[in-house]
């Protein structure tokens, strides 16, 4: 039970003992007046009729008919005059009268009033006594009335003071309710600080929780330093801060593995000439300065274009991949172009030779790189800043217009020519978490149903995704409804931009309640980067529903987003880039060890997404992964 609520039940116990013993109190003190006011009138009425009896002379027919007339006033329920010896002289006697007051309160409160006894004579001559009682009924009414008017007035007292405990237990309350939540949302891994209410008890206990959220967050946010000390180490080159070989190799494979992304994409890869020969000539410092210049010029395109990659795949050597189409070539003139203006500062001689491919995504990694390769020793081949390209013609159904597209896409959405894949992730004891469900579609009628990484692309530019993520979601609920078993899918960025995305989803969800508490939502991690309002939106609307909520593919970017703790997430999953080669690499184990700590304090579940290889898996055991997919992860639920 609640302390509110045991307060109001005591403030209420009380009211009513203090209304109970109040009316009871004056009750018995009312009691007491009216007996003893019955007990006088008895007595005066008494001494009235005896004085009148005694004017009577001792004439038994005038005493009779006075005693009579005194009797029929209604007030009486016995008047006898008594001889001298005790005998009954005279009696006039009346049934008790029922009184208006209940039985119970009657005999809760008896009402005894002893006979007025007064003596009657005739000059000297004592004639008797006579004995006068009263009829108690009208007592006990008139006590009845006064004790419900008592009653009443108290409980109107009470009533008021009620109204009153209420209000100053809503003030308490109000700060004791942030209190609380401020608390929760510790527990979430938020950290929330509220304002200081005017209780001074509760005003230190304000104090003391806001210092313990700001020394939290305090410890948060230098853990994410620590991770960024250790993302350095384990990811990037020493000298610039690009991504080192096999880093940039590890991300490339997954940027080209996800299902969203463009049709096609560039590699540049830019060397720097003679690096032996310039380290003799200019010496070590002038040649790194002139390293250092590349690498500026290269990191400005990811803080413009998101998705980016970078890196220095050795000491001469440097690689850029553009994830959009019909931009390479340029931008690798652009690139020469600021370089012939810039490295002649830094020494004479200094020159660089560039190489860009265009191919399209679903090509694996050696592919762009024989093909970037090629175009690189062309373009050294001719010396000074060259810059030489290869372009691989993409496949006929990528070059049909968009209005093409978007009708085959629109035809196979309206048709539900579509289907769920199932990827298992799997905790450490191999029991299954739930199944990542990607949409594949059926572009023609009978023909295969393609892998998002086809079609999405072309999604996404005909502003189709919302739709698409729609009818993914809704094939989701239908499979969870059939198996009761957990399921995630994705969920495009693109899609948290259409207005009504969001409304026609929860609409779609509020019509199966059940199979929503099994439902997860995905997306990437950018979604935290560039939509983070939109994304806390849409945990506001669907978590109560008990819909989880993840980012996926993450890396780095986690400890970009300012209020991640914000964000309203149940679980992430780290990219493979992060991942690959944990085994054999210290330095990548204690970046993704921090992560996981990290991610942990913050309530967030934390996966492993593209895991290969069972030594990879196994280091992540040790890191503390609560569950990992990927192709192993496959093969052994098939096991």
């Amino acid at each position: 039970m609640s302390l509110i609520r045991q307060m109001w039940m005591l403030l209420v116990a009380v009211l009513l003992l203090a209304l109970a013993g109040s009316v009871a109190l004056s009750t018995a003190s009312l009691r007491e007046l009216l007996q003893a006011q019955l007990q006088m009138k008895n007595s005066d009425n008494a001494q009235s009729l005896a004085l009148a009896l005694s004017q009577q002379q001792g004439d038994a027919a005038l005493m009779e008919l006075a005693i009579s007339a005194q009797f029929d006033t209604g007030h009486y329920q016995r008047l006898v005059l008594r001889k001298p010896d005790g005998n009954v002289a005279l009696e006039r006697s009346a049934s008790a009268k029922p009184a208006q007051a209940p039985a119970w309160f009657v005999s809760l409160a008896p009402i005894t009033a002893a006979p007025g006894v007064a003596q009657v004579s005739n000059g000297w001559n004592a004639i008797g006594t006579v004995e006068v009682q009263s009829h108690s009924s009208y007592v006990h009414d008139e006590l009845w009335r006064s004790s419900l008017r008592m009653a009443l007035l108290l409980t109107g007292l009470g009533a008021v003071a009620v109204a009153l405990a209420l209000a100053v237990l809503r003030r308490i309350r109000r700060p004791l309710d942030l209190a609380v939540a401020q608390a929760q949302s510790v527990v979430d891994g938020q950290f929330a600080t509220v304002a200081e209410p005017s209780v001074p008890e509760l005003k230190r206990l304000t104090q003391a929780m806001n210092t313990m959220v700001l020394r939290m967050k305090g410890l948060f946010d230098g853990q994410a330093e620590q991770l960024q000390v250790l993302r350095q180490q384990a990811h990037c080159d020493a000298l610039t801060g690009l991504s080192h070989r096999s880093h940039f190799m590890a991300e490339l494979e997954s940027a080209l593995a996800r299902d969203e992304g463009p049709v096609a994409a560039g590699l540049i890869l830019l060397r720097l000439r003679d690096l032996a020969g310039l380290n003799e000539r200019l010496g070590h410092g002038a040649v790194d300065q002139a390293l250092l210049a590349i690498a500026h010029a290269l990191q400005t395109y990811p803080e413009r274009v998101p998705g980016c990659l970078v890196g220095r795949l050795n000491g001469a050597d440097f690689a850029l991949w553009l994830p959009a189409a019909g931009v390479a070539q340029d931008s690798a003139s652009a690139i020469a172009d600021a370089l012939r203006a810039s490295l002649p500062a830094f020494g004479h001689g200094l020159q660089v030779a560039l190489g860009a491919a265009e191919l399209p995504r679903s090509r694996g990694s050696s592919a762009w790189f024989a093909a970037a390769d090629a175009a690189l020793a062309r373009a050294e081949a001719r010396g000074g800043f060259a810059v030489d390209s290869s372009t691989e013609q993409l496949p006929e159904a990528l070059l049909q217009g968009e209005r093409a597209w978007r009708a085959q896409i629109t035809e196979a959405l309206r048709e539900r020519r579509a289907r769920l894949q199932e990827f298992p992730v799997l905790d450490r004891q191999g029991v299954l978490l739930h199944l990542e469900c990607p949409l594949q579609m059926q572009m023609e009628a009978r023909a295969e149903f393609q892998p998002a990484a086809r079609w999405l692309p072309l999604a996404a530019r005909s502003r189709l995704t919302a739709e698409v993520d729609l009818l993914a979601v809704g094939m989701a609920l239908e499979a969870i409804a059939r198996d009761g078993q957990q399921r995630c899918v994705n969920v495009a960025p693109a899609s948290l931009l259409e207005g009504s995305f969001v409304a026609h989803l929860r609409e779609l969800v509020l019509q199966a309640p059940v199979a929503a508490r099994k439902l997860g939502l995905e997306l990437a991690e950018g979604a935290a980067l560039q939509h983070f309002e939109l994304l806390q939106e849409l945990g506001r609307q669907l978590r109560p529903l008990g819909v989880k909520l993840g980012l996926e593919h993450c890396g780095a970017g986690l400890m970009q987003v300012e209020r991640l703790y914000q964000a309203g997430l149940d679980y992430v999953k780290l990219d493979a880039s992060v991942l690959s080669g944990v085994s054999g690499d210290a330095a990548r184990a204690a970046f993704v060890r921090g992560l996981v700590i990290m991610l942990r304090s913050l309530a967030l579940k934390v996966y492993g997404e593209g895991l290969q290889q069972a030594m990879d898996v196994q280091a992540l055991w040790d890191c503390e992964l609560d569950g990992v997919t990927g192709p192993w992860a496959t093969a052994q639920s098939r096991a």
